[in-house]
């Protein structure tokens, strides 16, 4: 089967043999691809290299057989979002977070346009904890994994001023001492469910409340998390 100017990013890249890559994409309408960019580190090649970067709008040709797939073509469909610093290292989480939780050949169009809005927004540098949630919000309810955020595991209504644990399988339960789940005010949950930005202490325990789930999700750790808290310097990271 061919594939013909499909919007696509790439998530990951490495080499593959003497001349070639292995990519790994994020695409709208065929979800997570693997496909085999033959040739491509060559000097001369027929699909110049510095094309296939992350953060790079694309239109891509591939055929599909198997496994991996065979790249044809590739163009840019726009200007690569300009990112640095903080923008940057968050860029590279979105890459890892989407390679890891989402399964090859699984269609998510929703979330390919929420990634390319959460790129659009972190190019402006402004509300980059914000911007983070919105899209691991949105991640995870296209990948099967909706957050409940206004009412509780029972079923009652959230309360604004009433402090919460978060059970990944349920949602959320009344706060209790000792417990080992995150504690969330009920009013930062509300902001996540409206789409509302919260204020920064309740924006912190929603960043605590989305490492855990998907952590739970992942079964394990992101190497992003590693690396942007080294980078952070002992400040806080968005991500």
């Amino acid at each position: 089967m061919r594939i013909e100017q499909q919007p696509a990013y790439v998530l990951h890249a490495r080499a593959y043999r003497e001349t070639s890559l292995l990519l790994e994409l994020f695409t709208r309408d065929h979800g997570r691809v693997g496909v085999v960019a033959r040739g491509v580190r060559r000097e001369r090649s027929r699909i110049p290299r510095g094309v296939l970067q992350p953060l790079q709008p694309l239109l891509l040709d591939w055929s599909a057989s198997g496994e991996l797939g065979t790249l044809i073509g590739a163009e840019a469909a726009s200007t690569p979002f300009a990112l640095s610093g903080e923008a940057l290292l968050s860029a590279i989480y979105l890459n890892e977070l989407v390679l890891r939780l989402s399964g090859r050949g699984d269609p998510h169009p929703a979330a390919f346009g929420a990634y390319a809005d959460c790129l659009a927004r972190l190019a402006t540098g402004t509300g980059i904890g914000w911007t983070l949630r919105r899209f691991e919000r949105d991640l995870l309810a296209d990948l099967g994994y909706a957050l409940l955020l206004d009412r509780c595991a029972t079923g009652d209504a959230i309360e604004p001023h009433a402090d919460y644990g978060y059970d990944a399988e349920a949602g959320p339960v009344e706060w209790r001492a000792g417990s080992k789940m995150q504690r969330i005010r009920g009013s930062a949950l509300l902001a996540l469910d409206r789409d509302e930005a919260p204020a920064a202490e309740q924006l912190a325990q929603l960043r605590r409340l989305m490492r855990s789930l998907i952590r739970h999700h992942l079964g394990g750790e992101l190497n992003a998390w590693s690396m942007t808290a080294a980078a952070a310097g002992g400040s806080r990271s968005s991500t």
